[in-house]
């Protein structure tokens, strides 16, 4: 007994010491880490202590306690090799450890009693079917099984998670997902959506959370999708692939191209890594090229206008080019150094540039007439994190989230090119008589589009965690982001009907320059996670904070200050819109091998910026009168509320097999304050409409997932979907729709655009390491509503008729060549390989269907003519992949 407290004694010691060595070595990030705990023994099933346990690629290392425990913190998320040791035994070696960020791996190990030194045991971990302890819904695809998958962008994989629905997370609208870098958020406040575009290349894994989430999460109502990215490693490393390919048509399914393009896609990306030279700094840098063309081909021909001659119009050179296109660059890179135990100090940079322009059908005889789209983004950073003791560390952010996009023709509006060409005419403006079904393509002139928008942020985060013990996390933090929007027209082009006229500054007559708004975005939370009895607990409580800094007009039915008689009020602030948000998570499991878990919150997220700022500007009604019939536009509303969701879910897991495991999850959201369009009076009985918290909604859905590991080369991921998604209107400004339509303005919950009652995805692959894989993306879904119409009835309640169902397949295969200074390996892509010409695209009112209406007028030709409404082709890509290092 006194020996067997020493050795207690002595591990513990040594335990506490190791601890906070594995913690200074590597400082938390939230979104970032996770940890791995677990339990060493004998043959006989008695517990081990002292053993030395530790993560060589991560420096990361701990002994086993008394009762043979051992907990390493806050490793980065990856893959990794887990050694085991202790004198008199055998050593272990697990290849293949996965550690997902914010969650706890659990590895038992036995150890062999050996008399003489024995060469270390080489183990394949094979990462739990189900993981028993979550109490939400997350699902998280690792850098290697990104590598198998047909997916080349972070949304490709998001919309591959039960629940997602071309990007809506269960029923929510866009813009309800927050999507986040390394744990911070990188949505741009304008319009909620990521403001960078993320590449499989860059990825280390993502986790999409589909159901509640906790208190560290916010501004979202629907979802988190968390992109971990790779890190820099101790050695040299440098990976890269390259491919090209081209749309492949299906017979007559759509016209023909002229000939083969293997360059119109086309992608290049090279990522190096390693140790910089200076003591205890490495770093990582990637850069990636990808082009890709639109497989409708159009002309590029411009019309030369000059109405003092005769014939004013006159061709420029013809040449066959892409409708549409994008030009895309990525860079990412990080550097990382530890000045001392126990603090660590990175900086991170991805620059996003993107050239685009649309797929506009009706401009395919007049591509050059398009506005050209230019997008640049930026997120950088530095992160300072530090070990105060053993079990408490806190983490310091600043980030720079900037947005610049611009959506023109020519760069300065004065450019004498737009009177040259003049507007966007058809074939009859121009007075030529073209076939039925051209009888509206653009044939000549330039888009008078012009548009800015610029968001620039400073996030300012920090988070404390103290860990008072193996199964008990308290964690606390904040969030500070005031921002720099500015967006609008930078001069407006009206055409007058034989030239343009320019206006700038005129807010009577409605033309307003670019605005610049400041608001404020701030949070604070706490949460607990506490693991007792296998009984799992996680309660938090967020409290968020928006300030617009603008003002709003201080009396609604005098909101110029320009009716006779009527008291004129000023303009007053917007107020301060402060929100609690209450979360609740609770597992238990009932089995070794099953679990029920619960979780409960509220979800709380500002509209979009660009709608409640766009067109706030009340001046123009100045002159509003009962009969004015001129059309304002929905006026924006810096003072409304939050858009909240109310969410409740209850799952069921069980390990079926060691191979197999089933997930099931039940869930309903309540779902109120959205924006919606109001219609107010004023004191002189006018009309205009505003912007306020009106629209509602509900979804309830079940969501079924089957995950069989590898038996053999295969492997299988089944999820299935079912939702009811309803709500009052689609968008904020449907209401308005309406009202110009003269259709009925009560408001009623009716299907929502996306509301797709059955979705399955089936991932099947092949594979045997160093040699091939083989896998394969089959996805089924139910039709989208859509509103039936008829000549002689009309139109019917809206959405209440259904699109076909629909079918797609994506491939990819991956063939290891050799090791001649790397690992080369030859990859090949196939999207939509039976190329299917519909997947809940647009379909003719009076037949529910995508290929033929009931009338065929030149309006139906024209639909039928048009390709961007089908399904895009089968595309075929081909290329090299490479990795190597020293």
């Amino acid at each position: 007994m006194t020996a067997r407290r020493s050795a207690g004694s002595w591990a513990s010691v040594a335990a506490v010491a190791t601890l906070a060595l594995s913690l200074a070595m590597g400082a938390a990030r939230a979104g970032t880490t996770g940890k791995i705990t677990g339990v060493v023994r004998d043959a006989k099933k008695q517990p081990l202590a002292a053993v030395n346990v530790a993560l060589p690629e991560a420096r990361l290392g701990t002994v086993t306690d008394a009762e043979g425990r051992y907990t390493i913190f806050n490793v980065p998320a990856g893959t990794y090799t887990l050694r085991v040791s202790l004198i008199g035994y055998a050593g272990v070696a697990l290849t293949g450890v996965a550690i997902p960020a914010d969650r706890t791996t659990t590895m038992d190990i036995t150890l062999q009693e050996s008399a003489v030194p024995m060469q270390e045991v080489i183990v394949s971990a094979r990462r739990p079917v189900i993981e028993l302890g979550l109490t939400s819904n997350i699902a998280t695809v690792t850098r290697a099984e990104i590598a198998t998958l047909p997916v080349q962008q972070l949304e490709d994989i998001v919309n591959l998670q039960a629940g997602v629905v071309d990007g809506h997370i269960r029923g929510g609208r866009q813009g309800e997902v927050q999507y986040q870098v390394d744990g911070l958020s990188v949505n741009n406040p304008f319009d909620n959506a990521s403001s960078i575009r993320l590449d499989r290349s860059v990825l280390e894994e993502v986790q999409v959370i589909s159901g509640t989430f906790d208190a560290e999460y916010g501004h979202a109502m629907s979802g988190v999708v968390n992109a971990v990215l790779r890190r820099g490693s101790e050695r040299f490393q440098w990976s890269g692939e390259a491919f090209a390919g081209d749309f492949v048509y299906s017979g007559a399914h759509r016209p023909e191209p002229d000939a083969l393009r293997p360059g119109t896609l086309q992608n290049y990306q090279l990522t190096l890594s390693g140790p910089t030279g200076f003591p205890n700094t490495i770093f990582l840098a990637s850069g990636r090229y990808g082009e890709k063309n639109s497989y409708m081909r159009g002309l590029r021909r411009l019309i030369d206008v000059d109405y003092s001659k005769p014939d004013p119009f006159s061709l420029a050179p013809v040449e066959q080019v892409p409708v549409g296109y994008t030009r895309e660059w990525l860079g990412l890179a990080k550097l990382t150094n530890r000045p001392r135990p126990g603090i660590e100090v990175s900086y991170q940079a991805i620059l996003n540039r993107i050239e685009a322009r649309d797929e506009n059908w009706n401009w395919r005889f007049n591509v050059d007439g398009l506005p050209r789209k230019h997008t640049f983004s930026a997120v950088h950073g530095i992160e300072w994190t530090h070990t105060l003791r053993p079990t408490t560390f806190y983490r310091l952010n600043v980030r720079q989230n900037y947005f610049d996009y611009k959506e023109r023709v020519f760069d300065n509006i004065n450019d004498r090119r737009y009177d040259r060409y003049g507007d966007g005419r058809d074939g009859y403006q121009m007075g030529i008589a073209p076939p039925g079904f051209l009888f509206d393509a653009v044939l000549g002139g330039v888009s008078g589009t012009r548009v800015i928008r610029n968001t620039n942020a400073m996030v300012f985060a920090g988070s404390v965690s103290h860990v008072p013990r193996p199964h008990h996390d308290v964690k606390a933090g904040f969030e500070w982001e005031p921002a720099w929007l500015r967006f609008g027209t930078p001069g407006y082009l009206i055409w007058s009907g034989n030239a343009w006229n320019r206006h700038f500054e005129e807010p009577k007559e409605g033309f307003f320059g670019p605005r610049t708004f400041r608001p404020v975005i701030g949070s604070i939370y706490a949460q607990d996670d506490i693991e007792w009895n296998d009984l799992r607990v996680r309660a938090g409580l967020r409290y968020e904070y928006f300030n617009a800094r603008t003002s709003v007009p201080g009396d609604l039915s005098n909101p110029a200050n320009a009716i006779s008689g009527a008291t004129k009020v000023p303009s007053r602030p917007a107020s301060r819109k402060l929100r609690f948000s209450p979360r609740l998570g609770v597992s238990y499991p009932v089995t070794p091998k099953t679990s029920v878990f619960f979780s409960y919150g509220h979800f709380y997220q500002m509209p979009q910026l660009g709608q409640i700022f766009g067109n706030a500007d009340y001046s123009p009604l100045q002159n509003l009168a009962a009969s004015d019939e001129k059309d304002y536009g929905v006026f924006g509303n810096p003072d409304v509320k939050p858009e909240k969701t109310i969410q409740y879910q209850f799952g069921y897991k069980q390990q079926l097999r060691d191979w197999l495991g089933l997930d099931l999850t039940l869930f309903y959201k309540d779902i109120e304050d959205l924006l919606g369009t109001d219609i107010q009076t004023t004191y002189n009985n006018a009309f205009y409409e505003r912007l306020a918290n009106l629209d509602f909604g509900s979804v309830i859905g079940l969501t079924v997932a089957l995950d069989q590991r590898a038996l053999g080369l295969v492997s299988t991921a089944l999820d299935y979907t079912w939702q009811v998604a309803n709500g009052n209107a689609n968008d904020p400004y449907e209401a308005a729709s309406r009202r110009d339509a003269k259709e009925d303005l009560r408001p009623r919950p009716v299907p929502l655009n996306w509301d797709q009652r059955h979705t399955a995805n089936l991932i099947v692959t092949l594979s045997r390491p160093s040699s091939f894989s083989v896998s394969g993306v089959f996805r089924a879904a139910s039709g989208q509503p859509f509103t039936p119409s008829s000549d002689i009835l009309g139109s019917f309640d809206r959405n209440s008729g259904r699109k076909p169902t629909s079918f797609a397949t994506d491939l990819r295969g991956e063939k290891t060549l050799g090791h001649i200074g790397a690992a080369w390996s030859l990859f090949g892509v196939v999207y939509n390989v039976f190329d299917t010409r519909f997947f809940n695209g647009g379909v003719f009112g009076d037949t529910g269907s995508p290929f033929y209406p009931r009338t065929y007028g030149a309006p139906e030709l024209k639909d039928l003519a048009n390709p961007s409404r089908y399904f895009a082709p089968r595309r075929i890509e081909l290329g090299l992949r490479w990795e190597g290092g020293t």
